[in-house]
């Protein structure tokens, strides 16, 4: 008796771990429609997961538009080691729409897909001479670490651009321009050699100062526009390495402002086929009267300038990238920021930049996107006359994001 007892206590033992270790799915329908009147190329579509009450912790996804798998990506966003968001990316014509099968597993995948965008952040090992990849640094307000980060704070790379995040009180995104589409930041890490330029990669084309650069969020004393300064601590850290796209955050906790301590974190995230950058800014608290502001630089004060006064700012000019005007000539760059309406205060103007002030009383949350165009480009624009023009369809196509709708939902037996 006793021996049959044993045999049934392992049996079921072993039946419990069996069912523990089953792989457990949910297949969702899900449709995607552009409502726009012009087609759309690359838009993002973005499912949250916490929606969806999988039952499970999603570990992979498949995403298929009939028989064909289109790469895909899960997202832990506040690293808590749960997936919150599947990302992909399509293709729609105007007005037109599609329907995917995705399908979630508590099981981990080692499929891998094209990449098609890059990201990454180095720190100096000076005694090799080398560099040591790392994925967050964390350091007091009052040091300064910008030299011994390559280059100089996570870079972000689509098809179309780079960018760089300034890990310093500026928080300033530097940008990359290039001759051709492609990855290249992962063999040049944004400093090409001669040889490298010689092969026809691209290189920083823009010196930005003390200036919001394309889009970098500011403080604002009431006349110009201010650094993140002075902060208890600062953190840059990259989320996200794609295959679609990439996620970087910049957090800073005690920022004295405005009579105020705010702890802030900014989210930049860069998507396969796209040259604009969304910028997202969260607060541990809800704002109270601050006002900050953002824009783009007005390069070497002689930037030709748009502005719809409604949020959308541009500028084009040419300067020398970087202080060796020996080496290097002069590159031509387009900035432009696209700022929701409800947000802006104000139009403004300093030395360094063409502005609008932010403020958002009530909110822990506001969003906004920034984007650039390089002379050297072969895809890009060739007169401001023309990028001001895009400027005007981007934000046009900003106000028109697709929608997405979970048609089923079911739990797979």
């Amino acid at each position: 008796m006793k021996k049959n007892l044993f045999i049934f206590t392992f049996l079921l033992g072993v039946f419990s771990l069996s069912a523990q270790a089953q792989k457990l799915e949910k297949t969702i329908t899900v449709e995607v429609q552009n409502n726009w009147n012009q087609a759309k190329a690359d838009a993002p579509v973005v499912i949250n997961l916490h929606e969806l009450h999988a039952g499970f912790k999603v570990k992979s996804a498949v995403v298929m538009e009939g028989t064909k798998e289109i790469p895909s990506q899960l997202d832990d966003l506040n690293r808590d080691r749960k997936m919150d968001e599947l990302a992909f990316v399509t293709d729609l014509p105007a007005h037109g729409r599609k329907t995917f099968q995705v399908t979630l597993s508590s099981e981990k995948s080692t499929k891998t897909y094209p990449e098609r965008v890059y990201a990454d952040m180095f720190i100096v090992d000076h005694r090799k001479g080398k560099h040591q990849r790392v994925q967050a640094i964390t350091v007091p307000g009052t040091s300064n670490i910008y030299s011994m980060v390559r280059p100089h704070g996570p870079v972000l790379e689509s098809e179309l651009v780079g960018y760089r995040l300034y890990f310093n009180e500026k928080q300033t995104p530097d940008i990359y321009g290039k001759f051709n589409k492609g990855l290249e930041i992962k063999e040049s890490q944004f400093y090409p050699t001669d040889e490298q330029l010689a092969k026809g990669f691209g290189d920083d084309v823009l010196r930005v100062f003390d200036s919001c650069g394309p889009g970098a969020l500011k403080g604002w004393d009431g006349q110009k526009a201010t650094h993140i300064t002075p902060v208890d601590t600062r953190t840059e850290r990259i989320i996200s390495y794609g295959p679609v796209r990439v996620i970087a955050e910049i957090e800073v906790t005690g920022w004295k402002y405005q009579d105020q301590e705010l702890d802030m974190m900014t989210r930049y995230t860069l998507y396969a086929g796209h040259r604009d950058l969304h910028i997202e800014t969260f607060f541990d608290e809800p704002l109270n009267k601050e006002v900050f502001c953002t824009g783009v630089q007005n390069i070497v004060g002689t930037s030709k300038s748009f502005s719809d006064h409604k949020g959308l700012v541009g500028s084009w000019g040419t300067d020398w990238p970087v202080n060796d005007t020996v080496k290097y000539a002069k590159e031509t760059v387009g900035l432009g920021t696209c700022i929701p309406q409800r947000y802006v205060k104000s139009e403004e103007k300093d030395k360094a930049n063409f502005l609008y002030t932010i403020t958002a009383p009530g909110n822990k949350y506001f969003q906004y996107h920034t984007t650039f165009t390089s002379m050297k480009e072969t895809f890009g624009y060739k007169t401001p006359e023309a990028w001001f023009a895009h400027l005007r369809e981007w934000k046009e196509e900003l106000a028109h994001p697709v929608t997405v709708k979970i048609k089923d939902n079911r739990t797979n037996k």
